[in-house]
């Protein structure tokens, strides 16, 4: 498709022990954190002109833990420390589902991911995906797209216990996200 050619790679982040502190079910805005070195990090892609876009699983919402009014505060939030901190998102979408839903947009399905690129005219397959979890691995490997997983969140305890399991392994284990980007920037630019 003659389209296609005005696609562009982009940068997809899990939320929760990616970028945030993860603490379980986010079920209030004042136990929201950044984790440290996020915003310059997140700064980084923006400078080399990278799209940014977070895509997280918010299960709490269908379990009824919290309202999806509390998602969209935190994302606020979230947008609003990072612009405090010289960085921006292009995109923040998020699965309000629980997996006994079955939709398309829960992690890993890459219905987020296919969305974003709809609607902001990315290339899935020139992409790469940040998390701390295998669903974010197979997420990355089902949209075509490279994965790096973080040892942050989650990450730690998912490669020394799980990581072995794996059919499909991450192309990058990072320390945190400044350790994701900088090996971005080398395989991107």
């Amino acid at each position: 498709m003659a389209g296609d050619a005005a696609r562009r790679p982009a940068v997809f982040l899990d939320r929760d022990g990616t970028v945030t502190e993860e603490v379980g079910y986010l079920n209030h805005w004042k136990r929201f954190r950044l984790l440290p070195g996020v915003g310059g990090a997140i700064r980084r892609l923006n400078e080399a002109s990278l799209p940014v876009i977070v895509v997280t699983n918010q299960s709490g919402v269908g379990r009824g833990y919290f309202p999806e009014d509390l998602v969209r505060d935190v994302h606020e939030r979230m947008s609003a420390e990072l612009l405090n901190a010289g960085a921006q998102l292009d995109g923040v979408y998020f699965c309000p589902h629980v997996p006994a839903d079955e939709c398309n947009c829960r992690k890993p399905r890459t219905g987020m991911l296919e969305q974003a690129a709809r609607e902001l005219r990315l290339d899935l397959k020139s992409s790469i995906v940040v998390g701390d979890r295998h669903s974010d691995v197979e997420l990355a490997h089902r949209a075509g797209a490279r994965s790096i997983l973080v040892r942050t969140g989650y990450g730690e305890g998912e490669l020394a216990w799980h990581a072995k399991d794996w059919a499909r392994q991450p192309e990058f284990v990072a320390a945190d996200l400044l350790d994701a980007v900088n090996w971005i920037l080398k395989e991107i630019q």
